[in-house]
């Protein structure tokens, strides 16, 4: 069984030379996992899918998803980007009314995505930006518009 240690009077003056990091001084993704989002990364997409109400549109004609494929080049089908949240306006949620989006092609619809966000991440900045290639050979997420 093990024993619970005090605190010294000396241990505690050590401490207070060397503080703790709190949340603020800590990396919010694991480094192993370039890309993992932290707990605000998951809600913005969220928000903007709850407040994309663009005025003068018909909501029924209004699409908008988060985390959701958009093929872009008709003479590449297979590129694409998953970008954190678009928004369309001009198309119906639902494909022929009825079935629910798997992804967005473009050159089916023939309207592109009015908004695009990409949020950063520290783990995946310099490619968001532009700096890097793309993982995979896709493409960077401003070719769509």
């Amino acid at each position: 069984m093990s024993m619970i240690t005090l605190p010294t009077l000396s241990n505690l003056e050590e401490l207070f030379r060397h503080p703790m990091p709190t949340m603020y001084n800590l990396p919010s993704e694991n480094p192993e996992e370039p890309g993992l989002p932290d707990e605000f990364h998951a809600f913005q997409p969220i928000l903007l899918l709850l407040i994309f109400h663009p005025l003068n549109w018909d909501p029924e004609m209004v699409y908008s998803v988060f985390n959701h494929y958009i093929y872009y080049d008709a003479n590449h089908p297979l590129w694409y980007k998953r970008p954190d949240w678009y928004g369309v306006v001009g198309v119906p949620r639902r494909y022929q009314g009825r079935d629910m989006r798997s992804s967005y092609a473009m050159w089916q619809e023939k309207i592109s995505p009015l908004i695009v966000v990409e949020l950063l991440s520290p783990g995946t900045e310099d490619e968001d930006l532009g700096r890097t290639k793309s993982t995979g050979g896709h493409h960077l997420i401003r070719q769509l518009i």
